[in-house]
């Protein structure tokens, strides 16, 4: 699968999604904390779909080439 998600975009992605997911369990915002799973998902996976249109990417340029 393509990746389109560096690093650092990385762990942003799945800090974020962590924390509102563990906030939404502990109650301190309501449900539509749920969707972190959504940010969780893209940082695990490193493919954002979002990306695709507008051909965008955070990885590194990988041998020169991109």
């Amino acid at each position: 699968m393509l990746q389109n998600v560096g690093t650092v975009d990385r762990v942003i992605r799945i800090a974020a999604g962590v924390g509102l997911i563990a906030a939404t369990v502990a109650g301190a915002i309501g449900p539509w904390g749920w969707i972190g799973v959504v940010p969780l998902a893209t940082g695990v996976f490193r493919f954002c779909p979002a990306y695709l249109p507008f051909g965008l990417s955070s990885c590194g340029l990988k041998g020169g080439k991109r």
